[in-house]
């Protein structure tokens, strides 16, 4: 009987312990769960600090993970290295699904920006000369994007009724013009070495070629929202997650609005209207 009353008494001591560290666990997972990692570019920096102080004080940390490429956000947001991710348009996500088996979903748009072509050897796309390289993005989304812009610029002729074109979808090219897809990142750099160079928006941003010295731009009308940007997260699930929605509704305001015609000075526009 001595041991059994030895072994309650300690057991009696002991729930209080387990109970206080129980309550601790559930607090720090409380907290965890309110601090996001949202993958951006590095263009978009103040944009997402903006937002990042207007959050913590709703009690939301957000911790901004830069990329400088749109080949890694993706794959960071699958594996869990960030939990959100603000980078890419509809096209590109679709594409992105389908290649890679996973169920990346956008849970609230964030902007539109016109795809360019720059040069530093010609003054319109009307002045390229037989032979003449153009660079363009590689990805699908983007690829078909570039093509487009020289169709609209009448420097090529694509297929019709085709969404996304790349290169096969050349109907006619009388300049013989090469076609040179790159990694998207890699378009500003290539200046240099062609005629002309198709650059997305953030890229362009991030390389600093302002929006004066673009010798072509797309044009927005309303087929362009497959090409809308916006912020994603692993799954449909994460749709009715809280946290994340206070994080879209903090990024579609009146002041992100107004923040974003500074810093990104013209070249885009707020999305969610």
């Amino acid at each position: 009987m001595k041991l059994w009353k030895k072994i309650i008494a300690t057991v009696a001591v002991a729930l209080p312990v387990l109970a206080l560290a129980a309550c601790g666990n559930s607090s720090s997972s409380n907290s965890a769960d309110k601090t996001v990692k949202v993958g951006i570019m590095s263009n978009d920096v103040e944009i997402w600090t903006n937002i990042q102080k207007r959050l913590k004080k709703q009690g939301v940390n957000i911790k901004l993970v830069q990329f400088t490429d749109y080949n890694t956000p993706n794959k960071a947001l699958q594996d869990g290295d960030v939990d959100l991710n603000a980078f890419q348009n509809y096209t590109f996500l679709d594409d992105w699904n389908k290649k890679h088996g996973t169920k990346i979903v956008s849970i609230g748009d964030t902007y539109l920006g016109p795809i360019r072509a720059y040069s530093t050897k010609i003054k319109s796309l009307n002045d390229l000369k037989k032979g003449d390289t153009v660079s363009v993005p590689n990805d699908a989304s983007n690829e078909g994007r570039a093509l487009n812009l020289l169709a609209q610029e009448k420097v090529i002729k694509l297929k019709a009724g085709v969404k996304s074109p790349s290169t096969a979808d050349i109907t006619e090219n009388k300049l013989n013009l090469q076609i040179k897809p790159l990694d998207s990142a890699q378009t500003a750099r290539s200046m240099n070495d062609v005629a002309a160079a198709v650059v997305n928006n953030d890229i362009a941003a991030a390389a600093k070629l302002k929006i004066k010295d673009s010798i072509a731009v797309e044009k927005i009308t309303d087929k362009s929202s497959p090409y809308i940007n916006f912020i994603s997260a692993k799954s449909a699930k994460d749709k009715k997650n809280k946290t994340y929605q206070k994080i879209v509704k903090a990024y579609q305001t009146k002041e992100t609005a107004k923040l974003m015609k500074k810093v990104y000075k013209g070249t885009t526009v707020p999305a969610w209207k």
